[in-house]
C-alpha cells in the first residue's frame, strides 16, 4: 500500500506533525527522510509488483543492518543496499556527520592537560574511520590549543612521513608543542613497531627545531593509547 493511501493516522508526517518526532518508530523516522521507497512495476495483468512503500523499505533496511550498522556503511556500500540511490545514501551519511559534529560542540576543549584530554577531542573524529588518520595538535606554551591539522591519510609510514610536514605548521605558528595522534581502523589502539618508529623520528626532529613533542596517542574504538604515559618516551 502506497503511503498516500494511509490513514492519516498512519502516515509519518501526519504522526510527526501531531506528536513529535519522539512518537515516531525507527522505520517511521527513515521514511520521513527519504521520502519515498521502491516503485514496482505492472504485470501482464496490469497489477504493480515488486514495489515498497517507504515505511516498508526503512523496516527492511533496519532489520537487516541494524541502526547502527547503517551508519559504518561508506558512500558505495549503502548504494549496493535495495532502494538505496545516491541521494538516499548521501542523506545517511549526512546525518551521521551532524551527529559527529554535535558531539565534538558539546565537549570544547581548548587547553590538553593530559592524553585523555586528545583522546575526548578525536574520539568522536577517528573512531568510525576506515583509514589511518594522522593529525598534529599545535600547541602554546601554555598548551591550549593552537590549530590541528592533518597531515596523512592512509598507512601511517615512517618512510613516508618527513617530519617537515609535520613541523611546517608548527613553525608558521609559532607553536612550541606538538602532539601526535592517529587513529587504527581495527579498534585496538596498541602501538605497533611502525607507530613507535614514526613517533622517536618526529620526536629526534623535534629536539634539533626545539619544538617538543608531547605525546603520540592513538585513538581506538573506545580507548586510547599515549606514548608518554606508557613511558615510551
Amino acid at each position: 500500500m502506497k503511503i498516500k493511501d494511509l490513514p492519516d493516522s498512519s502516515k509519518p508526517r501526519e504522526r510527526f506533525l501531531r506528536q513529535g518526532p519522539e512518537a515516531l518508530s525507527d522505520a517511521e523516522l527513515f521514511a520521513i527522510l527519504f521520502g519515498e521507497g521502491i516503485r514496482g512495476k505492472k504485470n501482464e495483468e496490469g497489477i504493480w509488483e515488486g514495489g515498497e512503500n517507504v515505511i516498508e523499505m526503512s523496516n527492511r533496511l533496519i532489520k537487516e543492518y541494524g541502526m547502527d550498522k547503517i551508519f559504518d556503511c561508506s558512500l558505495k556500500e549503502l548504494q549496493e543496499i535495495k532502494g538505496i540511490g545516491p541521494a538516499k545514501a548521501m542523506q545517511i551519511l549526512v546525518i551521521k556527520e551532524i551527529i559527529k559534529r554535535v558531539n565534538l560542540a558539546e565537549k570544547p576543549i581548548k587547553k590538553i592537560n593530559c592524553a585523555k584530554d586528545v583522546f575526548s577531542l578525536f574520539h568522536e573524529k577517528l573512531k568510525d574511520e576506515k583509514q589511518e588518520n594522522f593529525y598534529v595538535l599545535l600547541l602554546n606554551a601554555k598548551n591550549k590549543i593552537i590549530k590541528e591539522e592533518l597531515i596523512t591519510k592512509g598507512i601511517l609510514d615512517a618512510s613516508i612521513i618527513h617530519p617537515r610536514e609535520v613541523f611546517k605548521s608548527a613553525i608558521k605558528n609559532s607553536a612550541s608543542k606538538i602532539i601526535l595522534i592517529h587513529n587504527h581502523p581495527s579498534g585496538d589502539p596498541a602501538p605497533s613497531t611502525e607507530d613507535l618508529a614514526v613517533t622517536k623520528k618526529i620526536e629526534k626532529a623535534g629536539e634539533e627545531l626545539q619544538i617538543n613533542v608531547l605525546d603520540h596517542v592513538i585513538i581506538g574504538k573506545e580507548g586510547f593509547w599515549s606514548w608518554r604515559e606508557n613511558d615510551s618516551g
